[in-house]
């Protein structure tokens, strides 16, 4: 069954949501990430995905305490993304006490310190950040496409070790329109095994159960969870 993970974006320590990433269609709300943290833990959540927009716009970590205190106080597994692009963000997040990290843009611009990080610190502790517009990778905040393809930049990761990639479909991301089921599925028919997170568009209990049926091991839900268009109470059952 597919494994449901929430996600909590943070700008200035709140909780906000982007629509197809634009930090001027934002929209933020008054809940403590924190104790929004506790919320999902309590619902039976293992999971949740932090994003540092702070940190993604700034090009280094920026709200790595607020992550730290989630770690602290809760049991959720989590992963963080969002402005690594040195050595020492690592271990700002590592040190925080984060056992994930999601890595997009260097990755892809940067292939050759992506493979180091990964022979260093571990492939088990790295996500595989793979943001899309139109099959094509983007970086930087999704501020600029670039001319990698999806699939083979996904694949040549998988060869270097990693297992988890978080792919997002920006064209769907805070739109509340469905996520890109056909994209997914075809992703886990080029390359079965592999551990994708599905994120973008998912705005119904319909389109999770779509996603499980593509075979999606496991999906990113953000403003749907927190706009009430899923309660936690249905997430639940999938845990």
């Amino acid at each position: 069954m597919i494994e449901p993970i929430p996600a909590i974006d943070i700008i200035e320590g709140r909780c906000v949501r982007l629509r197809q990433g634009a930090y001027d269609a934002k929209a933020v709300y008054d809940t403590d990430p924190v104790d929004l943290a506790k919320r999902y833990e309590d619902a039976g959540m293992r999971r949740l995905h932090v994003v540092d927009l702070d940190g993604a716009r700034q090009a280094h970590v920026v709200n790595v305490k607020t992550v730290e205190a989630i770690v602290r106080q809760t049991s959720l597994v989590v992963d963080f993304g969002g402005g690594i692009k040195s050595e020492e963000d690592l271990h700002k997040v590592f040190d925080a006490g984060v056992p994930l990290v999601t890595v997009g843009s260097l990755a892809a611009r940067q292939p050759d310190v992506m493979g180091a990080w990964l022979q260093a610190f571990g492939s088990e502790h790295f996500i595989l950040g793979a943001d899309a517009r139109d099959g094509k990778i983007s970086v930087n905040g999704w501020k600029e496409t670039s001319e990698l393809d999806l699939i083979p930049f996904i694949e040549g990761y998988t060869k270097q070790g990693v297992q988890h990639v978080l792919c997002t479909d920006i064209a769907r991301d805070g739109m509340l329109q469905g996520p890109a089921v056909a994209l997914y599925g075809e992703i886990m028919k080029q390359l079965p095994g592999i551990g994708l997170i599905a994120s973008g568009g998912v705005s119904s209990m319909d389109d999770i159960r779509a996603l499980d049926a593509a075979g999606v091991p496991a999906v990113v839900i953000g403003k749907a969870l927190l706009e009430g268009h899923i309660s936690l109470k249905e997430l639940s059952t999938l845990c």
